[in-house]
């Protein structure tokens, strides 16, 4: 069994075995997970004074946040994390606050449509709906940036795939944290970390790309962005923890982009989890790593 040198994450992991399925004792559906998912997030605080409203972009459900500090003309478009299958503006509003805030941007956090009620492209469809709705709306391309966690991640970089391939306008960054970007689960680390990742399970992986694909390639970069040309992409942050089944992904990623000649920043936090970001009332670690994200977004997005 591993030791962990930082108590709050030993914490962390503690608080979430404690909270898994006993052997034996049947799993949560579907509904309610993504209601548990709902009720996390809604636990969670808001920087003081960060406003958060339902909106419509293009026609996909949506929640603005605006955090006190934002900067006039900027937005962060977040892609949130489930495996396709869960989560939502209301799981994810404390996170998308804190980057905003950190960011000093305003933020629309879309509710794209999950599988397996609609499968892939759907998700694919719903964010180029959004980022087509911010070019109209008079956002620049250049002081917007495209982020997502976990399966909202891989989203982020599918949409700036299909941007490239519709002759749009690349935004002035991609940021992800612990990408899930090859749904074939192709990588060393999905057996080697497995162990070690709380957060995750190969069955739960499987179910979602099964969910999501519904049939269809996994090797799609639309579905899988790591099989993706990355050339004329924009920069790319890419956060994931040490200790995670997806740290394969990140690599790979990085390793793309780079031979796309692509601006990649890869940051392997030691000792961390899958999106540990979520845990930040727990974590120092999550703190500064959106101070960190929010940093590289703020100089990205200029003036």
């Amino acid at each position: 069994m591993s030791s962990w040198k930082d108590p709050e994450i030993a914490g962390v992991r503690a608080l979430l075995a404690s909270r898994r399925p006993a052997e034996g004792e049947p799993l949560p559906s579907r509904a309610e997970r993504r209601a548990a998912m709902d009720a996390f997030g809604e636990m969670g605080s808001l920087p003081p004074g960060c406003l958060h409203e339902p909106v419509s972009a293009g026609g996909v459900k949506a929640e603005r946040i605006v955090p006190t500090n934002a900067v006039e003309g900027r937005r962060i478009l977040y892609l949130h994390g489930g495996g396709y299958v869960g989560g939502s503006p209301r799981s994810h509003r404390p996170l998308v606050a804190r980057l905003a805030e950190a960011a000093r941007s305003a933020a629309l956090s879309i509710e794209y449509r999950l599988a397996p009620e609609c499968p892939f492209p759907a998700a694919v469809d719903d964010a180029l709906d959004a980022y087509r709705h911010l070019l109209a709306e008079g956002v620049w391309p250049e002081r917007m940036i495209v982020a997502g966690d976990s399966a909202g991640g891989g989203l982020t970089l599918a949409l700036a795939l299909k941007l490239k391939a519709e002759g749009l306008p690349q935004p002035a960054a991609l940021f992800v944290i612990s990408p899930w970007a090859d749904l074939t689960q192709a990588h060393a680390t999905y057996r080697t970390k497995a162990a070690d990742d709380p957060m995750i399970t190969r069955a739960g992986l499987d179910e979602s790309a099964a969910a999501y694909l519904g049939g269809g390639d996994a090797k799609d970069p639309l579905a899988s962005p790591a099989f993706g040309d990355f050339e004329g992409l924009a920069p790319l942050l890419i956060q994931v923890g040490s200790e995670e089944a997806l740290l394969g992904d990140s690599l790979l990623l990085a390793e793309r982009a780079g031979h796309a000649r692509v601006e990649v920043r890869l940051e392997i936090w030691p000792e961390m989890i899958h999106v540990w970001h979520v845990f930040g009332g727990q974590l120092s670690a999550a703190r500064k790593a959106i101070a960190a994200a929010g940093a590289w977004m703020d100089e990205k997005l200029g003036g």
